[in-house]
Parts: C-alpha cells; structure tokens; sequence
C-alpha cells in the first residue's frame, strides 16, 4: 500500500464485502459531518449498524484500543446520532455500533466486534 488512504481504502474494502456476505446491507460509506466520520453504515435484521474499519497490519489488539480511544468513540456517536436525525427512516430500529479489524496479525482477515462501544 503506498500510503494511509489507500491501506484505509482497502480495509474498508474488504470489510464492505465481508458485511454484505455475513447478510448486512450497506446504507451508506464514508458519511461525513464536521463532527466526525463513520466508514460504514448497514442494516441486518433489526438493527442499524455503524461500523468503524481498522485496519492494521502491523498492528495488534492493543493497537486497536489505542487508535479506537474515547474520543473516537465520542465523535462516531456524534456522527450516528446527527445521521438517524436526519435519515428518519431508521430511527425505529436497534442501534448498534461495530469495530471490524483488517488483516491484524494473528485474527481473522477480518475480525468483527459486534457491540464494541455504546453511548
């Protein structure tokens, strides 16, 4: 990879794919708001999923708590609740927020934490 965005790019990737195989559908990628970003915004069953990518393959789970700290955390709420406020559509549903690692020596190609953090 020849630089951060394009290791990002791929990440997001690979983890697009492996949501949509694992039955997710994806809403929407890289929603922006001057508060923050989320990569991935998708929907299984009854829940409305914002997923955060990392990938890291130098990388390892401690690194993960570290490049997902509270601030980040803080700042994709932020973004998710600015996004249901103005996507009425999936307000009804469960909230959930992910964290999908990409190529992580010694996990999964990709290793999914379902309900990683919460407000």
């Amino acid at each position: 990879m020849d630089n951060r965005k394009d290791t990002g790019n791929y990440g997001e990737d690979k983890a697009a794919r492996f949501l949509e195989t694992n039955g997710y559908t994806i809403i929407q990628r890289n929603f922006r708001t001057r508060t923050g970003e989320i990569d991935i915004i998708c929907q299984k069953n009854d829940f409305l999923v914002f997923v955060e990518v990392k990938t890291l393959p130098n990388g390892d789970l401690d690194t993960l708590s570290h490049v997902l700290n509270l601030t980040k955390q803080k700042k994709i709420i932020k973004t998710a609740k600015y996004f249901v406020q103005n996507h009425r559509q999936y307000s009804n549903g469960y909230i959930r927020f992910d964290v999908l690692a990409v190529d992580v020596p010694g996990l999964e190609p990709v290793y999914h934490i379902e309900n990683a953090f919460s407000e």
